[in-house]
């Protein structure tokens, strides 16, 4: 089984802007939406089109398999979904690590979260100056939901909820 562990955190400043390896453009979508089953995503990042099935299993840990789609097959399943989320992925390396900076486009603008993938949760990371607070296991922050309730449409309630997290 292919597992995926990873913590997330929201982003203070734009320092991180200095470790930027390379970007890609990305655009995903749901075919199903309970976070409780498996998770299937299809995503464009401008190249190829790659579905993707995921499940939690505890903490931050994941099962996720991924597998490339025909370009003709990508599209067709990308137009009919109906709430989709695009962001800009940046590629960092910080103390000999690989992190992901996601800037969310369109109805999750401004949000910005960066991740690592980690070998095992119990490994040891140096955070970068320029993390805000961990979102790791938060699911208002998945990309999902987003889809679903988009960071544009939050109200007070929901950054409050945020805030006392």
């Amino acid at each position: 089984m292919a597992l995926e562990i990873e913590r997330r955190f929201l982003i203070k400043n734009d320092k991180w802007k200095e470790f930027i390896k390379r970007k890609t453009f990305i655009e995903q979508g749901y075919l199903s939406y309970d976070l409780e089953g498996w998770i299937i995503r299809v995503r464009f990042n401008g190249k190829n089109f790659k579905i993707a099935l995921k499940k939690h299993i505890k903490n931050f840990t994941n099962y996720e398999y991924e597998y490339l789609i025909p370009p003709s097959e990508g599209e067709k399943i990308m137009e009919t979904l109906a709430n989709t989320i695009k962001k800009e992925r940046y590629f960092l390396e910080i103390n000999q690590k690989d992190w992901i900076i996601d800037c969310f486009k369109d109805k999750n603008f401004p949000l910005e979260i960066a991740e690592i993938e980690l070998t095992e949760e119990k490994e040891k990371v140096i955070l970068p100056p320029f993390l805000a607070k961990e979102i790791t296991g938060l699911t208002m922050y998945t990309n999902l939901n987003l889809t679903k309730h988009p960071y544009s449409k939050w109200n007070n309630n929901d950054l409050k909820k945020i805030k006392e997290i």
